[in-house]
């Protein structure tokens, strides 16, 4: 079979799939294109999903004459200066784009230069017409019509319209989170669908403003500031309390010198860096900013630049990973204003379904009778919990606790409301503690609480004394791939340190020595060895084992945990308060889930119709 060259038109075109697979794609590339000329203004308008219609319009810098019949050619760009594909400084740079997406549609480009005049140009059906004179104001302006009208195959495979609109929405919304100083519109068969504007001047202010306008208050009330640096490289952004999980992860924002990406090797490191504080079925909401040195990432290792390679992945790596920790251990002991949120909805809801059902007037203050400390004549389910919790020597004698809580021994009970989770009042269904602060109450789920508190002091045991190794008689063999031994007998001296001693065995072998004591019995070895290799390969870094020492050590303090149904001293319950306020991530049990819910006075005198 003879070779032969391909035309030019078909070139385009199988460009055009792997670069345009789908609506929001082309936008995005467009898009692009108009953040790279300095654009502070661009709209984007769809007609059906896109499939129909994109326009892009901008304020950017336009292009003269020449330029403009030059773009449409394969290859040409004004983005790279010179040869140098490691020193990159622009979003778009392979001059694919546009002679791609207009061998599959009808395109019209309108384009005035800074200070020149304004021309226009059409391609149908793969073909440019001459360049001609134009009425455009400013900036440029890209209209596709019919997209993909020349390749049916291809058009037969998009999504519903809904579907590919909810894509454009995302790409640019995610573009806008990294641009406050452009604004941006978007405009859906019609309809506005958002607005983003640049507010002023202030970096900061916008940078947190714009975020609010996309990601809602919602996250701004339940996310933590994060910076860090190293080695040049430099970590911004907001990441969620573990408490502020979603199912899915679709709300992690990742970002790397201005570009969108989704690149396995940072996503890995953004669940590392929550390893202990969230379900494995949870997934945080972040939005993080990667500033690297242009010349130490590659962006050109996929046709759509998802994805980048860094020289020093490990570097990375290890920056978001130390970044997502130390700020997650320093966030202290504060509630989670959404579930105070969904709560008093909740409560309101209730209130407004009495109020509807009573054949009276309601004047919630006719309920309310004032506090007294507990005593004989006090009745009922909760006052029997209020009693045994201010009168502990009335426990019944023959209960025997599932765990024991230590507290200090004192003759009274300090008057504690100053502190950050206040003074226990009470302790109802045996798991939860009712507390007074200086402006509202906080509810504490004991055994949670207890947990992350127990978890917490195995972890720094362990970090202090080393993690203890069970050494096997004669080594197990274990065999695996020659390259999976490689990887792992590179890093046997991290494995060692947690406890894992192994040696070369010949080739595509590997000797056990020993593994960690706590290991023992729960864990199949080869499956254990396959997974810290395949955590090498994907992420060059095993966090496999420190995964299942962790695992196993949030089973143990689970177990060892204050349990549901044990009746708690006032001294007992004051002290569990105290150490949640100085252990880290005690906001959250080992599972993410909260530890306490709090209630400020106006809360509840709203509640109650005080306000």
């Amino acid at each position: 079979m003879k070779i032969r060259h391909l035309p030019d038109t078909l070139i385009n075109q199988i460009a055009a799939g792997e670069v345009v697979e789908r609506p929001a794609a082309a936008v995005k590339e467009l898009v692009e294109n108009a953040v790279d000329a300095k654009a502070t203004r661009i709209e984007v308008e769809l007609g059906d999903g896109g499939k129909n219609l994109i326009i892009v319009r901008d304020n950017g810098h336009g292009m003269g004459a020449d330029d403009l019949e030059a773009a449409l050619d394969r290859h040409a760009t004004s983005k790279l200066p010179d040869d140098d594909l490691l020193n990159i400084n622009f979003l778009g740079f392979r001059g694919e784009a546009l002679p791609s997406i207009a061998s599959v549609s009808k395109m019209r480009i309108a384009t005035r230069e800074i200070g020149g005049e304004a021309f226009e140009i059409d391609v149908i059906d793969g073909k440019k017409s001459a360049v001609r004179p134009s009425s455009h104001h400013e900036g440029t302006v890209v209209e596709v019509r019919d997209l993909f009208y020349l390749t049916p195959a291809r058009l037969k495979f998009l999504k519903t319209s809904a579907t590919e609109y909810a894509a454009v929405k995302d790409m640019l919304q995610r573009l806008a989170m990294v641009y406050p100083k452009v604004a941006f519109r978007l405009v859906h068969n019609g309809s506005t669908i958002f607005h983003y504007p640049v507010l002023n001047d202030n970096m900061g202010e916008q940078s947190a403003q714009r975020l609010r306008d996309i990601m809602g208050d919602d996250f701004i009330s339940n996310s933590l500031i994060l910076e860090a640096e190293r080695a040049g490289v430099r970590l911004t952004g907001r990441i969620a309390r573990p408490t502020h999980n979603v199912g899915t992860a679709q709300k992690q924002f990742l970002f790397v010198n201005g570009r969108a990406v989704r690149d396995k090797q940072l996503l890995g490191a953004v669940r590392a860096g929550y390893m202990d504080v969230m379900a494995k079925d949870r997934y945080p909401v972040v939005c993080l900013f990667l500033d690297v040195p242009s010349d130490h990432v590659d962006v050109n290792v996929h046709p759509a630049k998802a994805e980048v390679r860094f020289q020093d992945s490990a570097l990375i790596r290890g920056l978001l990973v130390s970044g997502l920790r130390h700020t997650l251990h320093d966030q202290g002991i504060k509630p989670v204003t959404s579930l105070t949120d969904h709560l008093m909805g909740r409560m309101e809801q209730s209130h407004s379904d009495f109020s509807a059902s009573s054949s009276s007037s309601y004047n919630p203050r006719a309920y309310l009778t004032p506090y007294s400390a507990p005593s004989s004549s006090y009745s009922g389910a909760l006052g029997e919990h209020v009693r045994n919790a201010y009168q502990p020597a009335q426990h019944s004698v023959d209960y025997v606790p599932s765990a024991r809580f230590d507290a200090p021994h004192t003759d009274t009970i300090p008057e504690t409301i100053s502190y950050p989770l206040g003074s226990a009042r009470a302790q109802i269904h045996e798991n939860y503690i009712i507390t007074q602060t200086a402006n509202g109450l906080v509810i504490v789920d004991q055994h949670a609480a207890h947990e992350r508190l127990v978890y917490e002091r195995f972890k720094k045991q362990i970090a202090e004394s080393g993690i203890e190794s069970q050494m096997y008689l004669t080594p197990e063999i274990v065999t695996m791939e020659d390259t999976d031994c490689a990887r792992l007998l590179e890093q046997a001296d991290l494995f060692s340190r947690s406890g894992l001693e192994i040696e070369p065995f010949g080739t595509g072998a590997i000797a056990v020595r020993a593994i960690p004591m706590m290991l023992t019995g729960r864990i199949s070895l080869p499956q254990l060895l396959q997974n810290l290799a395949d955590d090498l390969r994907d992420f060059d870094k095993a966090t496999g084992l420190e995964e299942r020492l962790n695992a196993v050590l949030s089973t143990m303090a689970c177990h060892g945990s204050v349990r549901s149904g044990r009746r708690l001293t006032v001294e007992e319950m004051n002290a569990l308060l105290r150490d949640m306020e100085t252990t880290p991530l005690s906001g959250q049990c080992n599972h993410g889930r909260p530890t306490f819910v709090a209630l400020s006075l106006d809360d509840i005198e709203k509640l109650f119709g005080r306000k």
